[in-house]
């Protein structure tokens, strides 16, 4: 039985290399909501700010990458269901709705859009790449950044202050680590092909 990887298409998100089942669907989108949860428990606590610095937006914005909008969608509603039903998996072993519900519907949406630009080759340049994550991460504070002024009862620019500011330098970082981790999944399959 050949394990090889398909050849890479135009339309195609890394998880479409992997033979399509329905198995291997529920695999990768319980597999993305788990990294995401994971991910989360890398939790540094930003002083003045109910929100915390995590590795979850990272996992959520390379699931919905990785695995195109669909299946990132999917993956990252399972992880938020599963979280508000009581898995303690939300940043610092949390579940249910707290301040910071917000930045994970926003990641619902994010993943939606990361996942479409990647089938549109996004995922596959650097530059690109950093385009991709700044949409995403954009996104994240569009819905994260006024949920937390609503529910935390802060004004608007007080929730940028605790929500948005502290946290771009740690974005950025996240932003340059996907910049390199899935141009060169692309570029080591590539070479694999030949």
């Amino acid at each position: 039985m050949s394990t090889a990887v398909a050849p890479a298409r135009t339309g195609q998100v890394l998880a479409d290399l992997i033979p399509a089942s329905r198995v291997r669907d529920i695999a990768l989108v319980v597999g993305g909501a788990a990294l995401t949860g994971l991910a989360a428990q890398i939790a540094v606590p930003v002083p003045g700010s109910p929100v915390p610095v995590t590795g979850q937006t990272f996992a959520a914005l390379l699931v919905g990458t990785a695995l195109g909008a669909g299946r990132g969608v999917a993956a990252l509603t399972l992880y938020a269901l599963a979280g508000l039903l009581g898995v303690p998996w939300f940043a610092g072993a949390t579940s249910g709705i707290g301040v910071s519900f917000g930045y994970i519907l926003g990641m619902i949406l994010a993943s939606a859009a990361v996942g479409a630009l990647a089938r549109r080759g996004a995922d596959r340049s650097m530059p690109r790449m950093a385009g991709t994550m700044l949409v995403g991460e954009s996104i994240i504070y569009a819905v994260g950044v006024p949920y937390l002024a609503a529910t935390a009862d802060i004004s608007l620019s007080a929730a940028v202050a605790a929500g948005l500011t502290p946290f771009l330098i740690g974005d950025a970082v996240k932003a340059a680590l996907a910049m390199g981790v899935l141009p060169t999944v692309w570029k080591s399959l590539k070479t694999l092909k030949k």
